[in-house]
């Protein structure tokens, strides 16, 4: 179940970056975090803290509530 919820988070994040206009490394840069760890939280490998969810919630101008749309 955690991985699911982990997996779901992660495409949430890619789809919003995606839409957002960012490639993988230009956003990691934005938001202050290595590409390779932001890497591994879109493929569902992080179990993600509440201050990088709040890092990459920032980094695409949204509400962290936002960012947990439709995840779990």
């Amino acid at each position: 179940m955690e991985n699911r919820l982990q997996i779901q988070f992660g495409l949430r994040c890619k789809d919003l970056r995606l839409k957002a206009g960012y490639s993988q490394e230009r956003f990691a840069n934005l938001i202050n975090m290595d590409r390779s760890y932001y890497a591994s939280i879109e493929v569902g490998r992080r179990n993600v803290t509440l201050s990088s969810m709040k890092k990459i919630a920032e980094g695409l101008g949204i509400e962290l509530s936002e960012l947990l749309e439709n995840v779990g």
